[in-house]
C-alpha cells in the first residue's frame, strides 16, 4: 500500500511545510509505516496562529449567531457520521485499537458527544443572562444589565495519542462552539485523524481560518504556547509536559487548561458483586492496552474478598486474546511505540524490585514478533506506597490493594498525587455514593456508572490531574469569557 504524506491545513487550504522534515506514521500492531506528515517550523505555526487571529479579529465566525454556527457544526457531524468506517479503520491502524475499542469510545463516543455539543450550544447554554436590577438609595442608583459569555479568542488544542479522534473531538467540539478559532496540534505519533477533522470542517463550511493543523514534536507545541497571539491553551497529556505547558503559557497570561494523568482507584467493598466489578478491573488493564488517564489501574478491594478477586481477575485475564487490531478476535492490541513498551516494562521490574508480586503476565505475548505488546499486567502484594501504585503506566498494567473498613479504602484512594476518575462497588447505593463523595477526584462511577463518557458529564481532574473540565456545559464554559454589561435606569 502507498504511503500517503500529508500536508498542513492553514487557512482553508492544504499548505506545505517550510521545511522538509518529516514525521513517519507507525502502526503499532505492525510496525509499518502507515503516513508521514510534516515537522511543522516556526514560520508554519505562525501562520496558522496569524491565520486564526485574523478569522478571530476580522471574520464572520465568533459574531454569528449560536445557530448559525451550530448549523455549521450540524453538518459536520452528519460528515462525520457517513465517514464513520473510515475514521475507525484509521484508528485501529494508528493508534493499535481493536475494531471493537475503534466503533465505541474511539470513535463512536465523540461523533454523538459533539453533536450533542452544537445542539447544547444552539438550544441550552445561557449565553445572556439578565442581572437582578439593584437598588442603591444611598448613592441614588438604580439599574440593571446583563451578563454575556463570549468566545475566548484563539485557542491553542494540543492532544495527546492514545485516544486521537477522540480527545481532538473533545476540544475541537466546544472551541468552535464557543466561537474561538482553533489551531489543532496532534500528537506526533498519531495525527493523521486530526487531518480527517480538517476534511471534515472543509466540507462543512467552516470559514478560513477558522479551523487549522499542523503538525509536530514539542517544539511546534512550545510555539504556540508562547505565541502572545494564542489567547487559550487546551492540553491533554502526562503531568511533565503539562507544567511545561503551563509555565510557558504563563508569561503572555494565557488561560490554560489542562487534562493531565491518573491513577485511578477501583474501590470494591465486602458486599460488591464481584462478578460485575471484575469486568471494571479487567478493563482498567486491558482496554486500549492500558493506555488511558482515567482507567481504573488501582484495585482496592476489602481484605475479606481479595484472594476471591485476584482468582477471578486471573481467570478472566485468560480468555484476553492480544494481538493484531484487524484480527475480530483481539481483545487487546499494542502500546502505542517501542519507547512506551520499554517505559512499561521499566516500570515492571521496578515493581518486582519493590517487593510486589506478579500473579499474572509480566512478559511480552509468546508469537509475537512484530509490534509493541506487552501481556495483562496484574500485581498483587502491593503497598500504596510503591512506585507501581503512585506512578502512571499506560500500558496493560493493574495492582491489587486490600483494606479493612471504609475509611481507609478513601484514605488509600486519595494517596494519589493524581485525582482524576474513580469507582465504588458496593450492594448498597447510599454506602457507595457516601464513599464517592469523599473521593478527590473530579469524576467517580458507581457500581458501573459511565461518569465522564456521557456527553452531559464533565471530565477532568483534581490536584495533578489537571485544570479546568471538558465535555458537558463546564467544558463549553472553558472556552467562553464573562462580560458584564450594565446601565443605569436614570434618564441621562
Amino acid at each position: 500500500m502507498a504511503v500517503h504524506t500529508y500536508k498542513l491545513y492553514i487557512d482553508g487550504a492544504w499548505r506545505d511545510s517550510d521545511g522538509s522534515e518529516m514525521i513517519e506514521v507507525i502502526n503499532p500492531a505492525t510496525e509499518e509505516v502507515i503516513g508521514r506528515v510534516p515537522q511543522a517550523t516556526s514560520s508554519d505555526v505562525a501562520r496558522a496562529v496569524q491565520a486564526a487571529r485574523t478569522a478571530f479579529d476580522d471574520g464572520p465566525w465568533p459574531t454569528m449567531t449560536v445557530k448559525e454556527r451550530s448549523e455549521v457544526l450540524l453538518r459536520m457531524a452528519d460528515i462525520m457520521d457517513r465517514r464513520r468506517e473510515e475514521i475507525i479503520q484509521l484508528n485501529m491502524r494508528e493508534c493499535g485499537s481493536t475494531r471493537a475499542l475503534a466503533d465505541s469510545i474511539q470513535v463512536g463516543i465523540p461523533i454523538s458527544n459533539f453533536r450533542d455539543m452544537a445542539e447544547r450550544a444552539m438550544v441550552t447554554f445561557p449565553y445572556e443572562k439578565a442581572m437582578t436590577p439593584t437598588i442603591n438609595e444611598a448613592a441614588g442608583q438604580i439599574g440593571q444589565g446583563v451578563i454575556r459569555r463570549e468566545p475566548f479568542g484563539v485557542t491553542a488544542l494540543i492532544s495527546a495519542y492514545n485516544f486521537p479522534f477522540f480527545l481532538n473531538i473533545m476540544k475541537v467540539a466546544p472551541a468552535l462552539a464557543a466561537g474561538c478559532t482553533v489551531i489543532l496540534k496532534p500528537a506526533p505519533t498519531t495525527p493523521l485523524e486530526a487531518f480527517l477533522i480538517a476534511e471534515f470542517a472543509d466540507e462543512a463550511g467552516v470559514p478560513p481560518g477558522v479551523f487549522n493543523v499542523v503538525t509536530g514534536d514539542i517544539a511546534a507545541g512550545q510555539e504556540l504556547t508562547t505565541n502572545p497571539m494564542v489567547d487559550l491553551v487546551s492540553f491533554t497529556g502526562s503531568d511533565t509536559v503539562g507544567r511545561l505547558v503551563y509555565a510557558q503559557a504563563a508569561p503572555t497570561m494565557k488561560k490554560v487548561v489542562l487534562e493531565l494523568g491518573g491513577k485511578s482507584a477501583n474501590i470494591i467493598c465486602e458486599d460488591a458483586d464481584l462478578t460485575l466489578a471484575v469486568r471494571d478491573v479487567i478493563m482498567g488493564i486491558t482496554v486500549h492496552a492500558g493506555q488511558g488517564c482515567s482507567l481504573l489501574t488501582r484495585t482496592i478491594v476489602h481484605e475479606s474478598r481479595k484472594d476471591e478477586l485476584i482468582g477471578m481477575i486471573k481467570a478472566a485475564l485468560d480468555y484476553i486474546k492480544v494481538g493484531d487490531p484487524a484480527d475480530p478476535e483481539t481483545v487487546m492490541g499494542p502500546l502505542i511505540s517501542a519507547a512506551q513498551r520499554d517505559k512499561v516494562e521499566k516500570l515492571i521490574r521496578k515493581g518486582q524490585d519493590e517487593g510486589a508480586q506478579i500473579a499474572y503476565g509480566g512478559g511480552r505475548p509468546v508469537g509475537l514478533d512484530k509490534g509493541f505488546f506487552v501481556e495483562p499486567t496484574l500485581f498483587v502484594d502491593v503497598d500504596n506506597s510503591m512506585s507501581i501504585a503512585q506512578e502512571e503506566f499506560f500500558g496493560p498494567v493493574g495492582v491489587v490493594i486490600s483494606f479493612k473498613d471504609d475509611a481507609e479504602a478513601v484514605k488509600l484512594a486519595n494517596d494519589s498525587d493524581f485525582g482524576l476518575g474513580g469507582a465504588v462497588w458496593s450492594k448498597s447505593p447510599v454506602r457507595a455514593y457516601g464513599i464517592a463523595k469523599q473521593l478527590r477526584t473530579g469524576m467517580v462511577g458507581i457500581n458501573g456508572g459511565g461518569g465522564g463518557v456521557t456527553p452531559h458529564a464533565s471530565f477532568g481532574g483534581y490536584k495533578q490531574s489537571g485544570l479546568g473540565r471538558e465535555w458537558g456545559e463546564a467544558g463549553l464554559d472553558e472556552f467562553l469569557q464573562t462580560k458584564s454589561i450594565t446601565w443605569s435606569a436614570k434618564e441621562g
